[in-house]
Parts: C-alpha cells; sequence; structure tokens
C-alpha cells in the first residue's frame, strides 16, 4: 500500500511538472527563439506559441513589432533610395559638414570634382578637399551664420583642366539657433566664364578690326579739309585709299551680321536638293575673272556619280566663295586652284585647295575661330580680309549637321574641307 502511495505520489508530481513546462517554461523559451530570430532579422517561420494565454499574447505582439518593424525598414529603405536618387540626379556637387567641419554628406559629382576614392563619413574637410579658400569660406559661413559665395578655380582631376565653380555655403541650424553645419553647392561656371571671355575677346577684336579703317578714314578726311587745294591727283589717289577702306568696313559689317545670324537661335537653312555639279560650275564661272587676274588655273574635280545632297544651296555658295576668297587671296601668281566634291560612307566631302603659301602647324587648329589670322602679313595685297570667312564656314557646316577639317604645308599649300552629311536634314 505504502509503495502504491508513494508511485502514485511521483506520477502525479511528475505529471504536474510536464504540466507546469508545457504551460509556462517551453512557451517562454519559444518566445526566447523568436525574439532572437526578429533581432537577427529572420523572419518566423510562425507566431503562435503553445502553453498558457499570456505567452500566446506576447507571441502575437511580437508578431505585430515584427510587421510594423519590416514596414518601417521599408520606409526607411525607399526614402534612402529616394535620397541617392536624387544626389545622384544633381549636377551640381552637394557637400554636408557639422559644426566641427566633418564631413557628413556628399554626392557622386562632388567625388569627380575633389575625390574620386570613397569620402569617409566623419572626416575631417581639410582631409578629404585639400583647399584653403573652401576651408574659410565653410569658417566664415558657420561664424556668421549666413550664407557666403565665392568662385573658386579648380583643376579637373580627369582631364586637367581648369574648371570654375561658384560655390555657395548656407548654414545649418536647430531649433533654438545653434549652429549644427552647413550645406555647399558647387555650380559649374566654367562654359559662363569662357563665354564671358569669348565675348570680351570678340569685342576687342571688333573694335581693333574698325578703329584701323576708320583711322584711316578720318585721317584722309582730315587732310581733304585742311588742304583743298591739293592737286587732283593726289585728291585722286586719297579717294582711291578711302574706296579701299570702306569697302572693308562694308565687308567686316556683313560678315558680323553674317556671323550673328548664324549664331542666333532661329537661324534656319532654306533646304533643297542640291546638284553639286552645278554649284560648282556656277561658282567657277561666277570667281572666273579673279582667277585670271591672278593667272591662276582652275581645276573642278567631281566623280561623275555624286548624289544630289539635301542642303541649302545659297548657304553652300557661301561657303564656297569663303574658301575660294582664301584660296586666290594666298595662292602666288599663276598658281591653281582645285574643287573637289568626293562622297564617303553617308556623307560628301567639299573641298577646295590652292599650292599658295601655307600655314604652320601650330596655327591650322585655330584657324576656324573668329579673328584668328595664322600670319597677319600674308596677303600680297597688303589689305587684310575680315578674319570672319572661316568662322562663317564652321558655323554653315555644323548648321548642315556636318563639320571642318584643314590640312596644310607651309610653302606647298592648303585645303580646306566642308564634310556634310547625305540626305540627313
Amino acid at each position: 500500500m505504502f509503495w502504491f502511495l508513494l508511485c502514485a505520489i511521483v506520477g502525479s508530481t511528475i505529471a504536474f511538472v510536464y504540466l507546469a513546462w508545457r504551460k509556462w517554461i517551453a512557451p517562454w523559451r519559444q518566445i526566447e527563439q523568436l525574439v532572437q530570430q526578429i533581432a537577427a532579422g529572420d523572419r518566423p517561420r510562425t507566431f503562435l506559441v503553445d502553453g498558457a494565454a499570456q505567452p500566446r499574447r506576447v507571441g502575437l505582439a511580437l508578431e505585430n513589432i515584427f510587421g510594423r518593424q519590416q514596414h518601417l525598414d521599408r520606409q526607411i529603405s525607399e526614402a534612402t533610395s529616394g535620397t541617392q536618387t536624387v544626389l545622384s540626379a544633381m549636377q551640381d556637387g552637394l557637400l554636408v559638414v557639422d559644426s566641427s567641419r566633418r564631413v557628413t554628406l556628399v554626392n557622386e559629382t562632388f567625388r569627380q570634382l575633389f575625390a574620386p576614392h570613397e569620402i569617409s563619413p566623419g572626416a575631417p574637410l581639410l582631409d578629404t578637399v585639400r583647399n584653403s579658400q573652401l576651408e574659410k569660406l565653410i569658417v566664415a559661413t558657420l561664424g556668421a551664420g549666413e550664407q557666403k559665395q565665392i568662385e573658386l578655380g579648380l583643376l579637373d582631376p580627369q582631364n586637367h583642366r581648369e574648371r570654375w565653380m561658384q560655390v555657395s555655403a548656407v548654414p545649418m541650424k536647430d531649433d533654438v539657433g545653434g549652429m549644427t553645419g552647413a550645406v555647399v553647392l558647387f555650380h559649374d561656371i566654367t562654359e559662363l566664364k569662357r563665354t564671358d571671355q569669348m565675348r570680351s575677346d570678340f569685342v576687342a577684336n571688333v573694335s581693333h578690326e574698325l578703329r584701323t579703317p576708320l583711322s584711316i578714314l578720318r585721317g584722309y578726311i582730315e587732310t581733304l579739309i585742311d588742304d583743298p587745294k591739293s592737286s587732283s591727283a593726289e585728291r585722286r589717289r586719297i579717294l582711291e585709299v578711302m574706296e579701299r577702306h570702306s569697302k572693308r568696313l562694308g565687308l567686316l559689317v556683313d560678315d558680323l551680321l553674317m556671323l550673328a545670324q548664324l549664331e542666333s537661335a532661329d537661324s534656319n537653312l532654306q533646304l533643297s536638293d542640291v546638284d553639286l555639279l552645278k554649284l560648282f560650275g556656277d561658282v567657277a564661272h561666277d570667281w572666273k575673272k579673279k582667277f585670271a587676274e591672278k593667272g591662276l588655273a582652275v581645276v573642278v574635280d567631281l566623280a561623275p556619280d555624286l548624289p544630289m545632297i539635301r542642303a541649302d544651296e545659297a548657304r553652300l555658295q557661301e561657303v564656297l566663295y569663303n574658301l575660294l576668297d582664301n584660296a586666290v587671296k594666298y595662292s602666288r601668281e599663276n598658281g591653281e586652284v582645285r574643287l573637289r566634291a568626293e562622297q564617303g560612307r553617308g556623307e560628301i566631302a567639299l573641298s577646295v585647295s590652292d599650292d599658295g603659301v601655307g600655314i604652320d602647324k601650330n596655327d591650322l587648329p585655330r584657324i576656324f575661330e573668329r579673328f584668328y589670322r595664322a600670319d597677319k602679313a600674308r596677303s600680297p595685297e597688303g589689305i587684310r580680309g575680315t578674319g570672319l570667312g572661316l568662322a562663317i564656314v564652321k558655323h554653315i557646316a555644323q548648321l548642315h549637321g556636318g563639320r571642318v577639317e584643314a590640312e596644310s604645308e607651309l610653302g606647298k599649300g592648303t585645303t580646306i574641307r566642308v564634310i556634310l552629311p547625305i540626305n540627313k536634314l
């Protein structure tokens, strides 16, 4: 009887312990595993917990917490992705520093400007960007608590060319007005600087080109006024000089107007199908007298199977006139001028060649610039051209979707080539 009672007590105890373990201990171990999985970022297979009501409620609460955490993670990921997309799309460089001038954020444009390597957040600014002007700008912005702006010259690390940046630094403040850092934007103004320089050079060149003939005209007018009784031969000589320089002024004004029209936004081409054989023949006939004055032989070299091209015939005629003007001017007496057209892959090259004085190889890359002259003393007539003819040729070629090329050798002549697409306009 004793043993039976002992066994019953032991069995009851074991059963009670087992039930207590199933209801109170095992569920909390399951809860512990769920917490560990959530902390590791893993999704538990199930949030259902066996046992008492309290562990089950904790399991359901953990499921709600895990769902909210995933939702927040998605929101953070989307916000981060959107921010990175915006920063990557910015054409301006962006730098954000804290109040201790440590880098907190940069975009890809900034990296390309200053440091192609990876930039560590929290790094001191001077360790990242070794530029004292930028450092002074940020110090002044943080010290004054107001926006500051400078122009900064930089050397492009990729092509080692100078670039100009307009740098704006804006302070960041907290709710109580304390300085927390600065946002710095880098706007590339290199093209604006170059355009401004070109504009200044253009005005200076135009002023110089106008001043010379005007000074000569004014001088001779004053001579006629001061000496009205000069001989008829002297007056005739003076009037001939004045006529030459007035023509030069007229040519300069005409070329300036032509160039301004070609560079304007509303410059339109009057397109038509152009027969190059007829065009070259007409131009050669128009220039027959000028060729004869210098004893120049003219060779028109066109392939018989050249196709028609879609172009502005009047503009192409202007191109050939300008090229022939240079060819005649710089050819020697009894030399040769060659007009040629040849077809390539999807394009046609129109060229004018002479066997004249030629152009130095150092000057050749710049001959299509406005007012640039390779040798200001080359013209045997003593009156130079306007210096705009080849610039006009280049602009007309570009309007047609084409390009220009030049070949020359001192003492052996020059070839200027205008390459146009076939029926692409």
